[in-house]
């Protein structure tokens, strides 16, 4: 059985997508491991570190398992030798900059995420193990790829996500541009060429580069599939996907591209569109979603909380809510209860009241309960990370929070593209300020 890393994880493992090898050789069409470590040489140098000949050559048997799997047809072996070494190149500059800046993922962190994987496949950690050895992954180098895979998150977390901030003008400026009422809902399914521009390109550069993107349109046009064109034009990151990014929503998209899609129809190619980092040709495969309101069903509560400590066990407290609720549905006024034994002291000066209670706002644990508790009703004593509690649903309602979810959404959505392109400047400074050396021959 193949292991299926599903999309839940906040990581991708793109390498590790097919996990048996294919039988292909990149540098003579047959799998010669004999030879393949006899002709071992670098290819690459990469600041002080170096890629091997026989590690492109793995690489490339994965894109290649890929790309037969989804029926894609196949560049020239040097159109996907550029593409595979450039992207092992970006892999291996940010794993240098993890080490030196000292982004570290110990074993615990490690074993979390490779339980999680196991579990998400249905699977025990043995049962993993034995299914990526039959499909002929070693289960030492699954767990090195995981942990750089984790580092990869942390580093980028760091160097970009943390210093994105988007204001309050921002937002509102963002909802007096866009109609979000009809955009809230919808989502593209787009594919991407990229012809990258050199950083401060000269004019007869970017006059080059743009032949070069409307010549692939004309190609396109002239009958050639946009997804072959990708893998062996394109010099974006989605290139050996054949350029296609899936289904996306708003927040999703970079603002380049959400000032383009919107305006295109399904199945329709834009003309090549000029950014910083290249040309751009978009195709919108599928637009898909309706404008509507959207509301919460909400829940006013009021609850009782009181902690154990050194002194006061699990077992005492339990009781003593036990018996709280018995006076309380024996008449006893459940706010004064609350004023004198709750200790959540900001809502026992209310009588324990909670206000309107929106998904989201309380624990998984607290909102379970309080889900569960009909109106008029008290809960049995349940625990939560912050002691134990008893809560007192009285009464529910249906709100339009229209416009605070289009404020939400909007925040959502300038975040993402802040850190969509301040990733891609990232990527580009770091490989612009590297060392590179290419000694891969044709």
């Amino acid at each position: 059985m193949s292991v299926i890393l599903k999309p839940a994880l906040f990581f991708l493992i793109p390498a590790l997508l097919c996990l048996h090898a294919l039988g292909v050789s990149a540098a003579s069409g047959t799998a010669d491991r004999g030879t393949a470590a006899e002709l071992d040489r670098i290819i690459a140098v990469v600041n002080d570190d170096v890629i091997l000949l026989s590690e492109l050559d793995d690489f490339l048997r994965k894109i290649i398992q890929q790309l037969r799997s989804r029926g894609s047809r196949l560049p020239s072996l040097e159109n996907l030798q550029r593409q595979a070494l450039e992207r092992m190149i970006i892999r291996r500059l940010q794993l240098q900059l993890a080490e030196s800046t000292g982004v570290r993922v110990d074993d615990d962190t490690l074993n979390k995420a490779i339980r999680r994987i196991a579990s998400q496949n249905q699977l025990s950690i043995d049962e993993l193990r034995s299914a990526l050895t039959q499909d002929g992954v070693d289960y030492a180098e699954f767990r090195q790829q995981i942990r750089e895979e984790i580092i990869l998150t942390k580093l980028k977390q760091r160097q970009v996500n943390n210093k994105v901030r988007v204001n309050d003008q921002e937002i509102q400026d963002y909802l007096g541009e866009q109609d979000m009422k009809q955009s809230a809902h919808v989502q593209y399914n787009y594919s991407h060429i990229l012809v990258a521009l050199p950083e401060a390109a000269s004019p007869e550069q970017i006059g080059e580069k743009r032949k070069k993107a409307e010549s692939i349109l004309a190609r396109h046009k002239a009958g050639e599939d946009f997804a072959d064109l990708a893998i062996s034009m394109s010099d974006g990151r989605k290139a050996l996907e054949g350029g296609a990014h899936g289904w996306k929503s708003p927040d999703q998209l970079p603002t380049l591209f959400a000032g383009v899609l919107p305006d295109m129809k399904a199945g329709e190619i834009s003309e090549p569109i000029q950014s910083f980092n290249g040309f751009h040709i978009l195709k919108l495969n599928e637009i898909r979603g309706t404008s509507e309101r959207h509301t919460v069903e909400q829940t006013l509560a009021r609850h009782i909380l009181i902690r154990t400590s050194e002194v006061v066990s699990d077992q005492e407290v339990k009781l003593r809510l036990e018996q709280l609720k018995l006076r309380a549905e024996g008449g006893d006024n459940f706010a004064e209860l609350a004023r004198a034994h709750s200790d959540d002291t900001l809502s026992a000066k209310e009588g324990g009241n909670l206000g309107w209670v929106s998904p989201g706002d309380m624990v998984p644990q607290f909102e379970q309960q309080m889900n569960e508790t009909v109106i008029n009703r008290i809960s049995e004593p349940f625990r939560t990370q912050f002691g134990w509690h008893i809560v007192q649903v009285l009464d529910r309602q249906v709100r339009d929070n229209t416009e605070q979810y289009l404020e939400n959404n909007a925040r959502k959505i300038l975040r993402n593209r802040k850190i969509q392109e301040m990733t891609e400047q990232w990527l580009r400074r770091l490989r612009d300020e590297a060392y590179i050396e290419y000694r891969l021959e044709s």
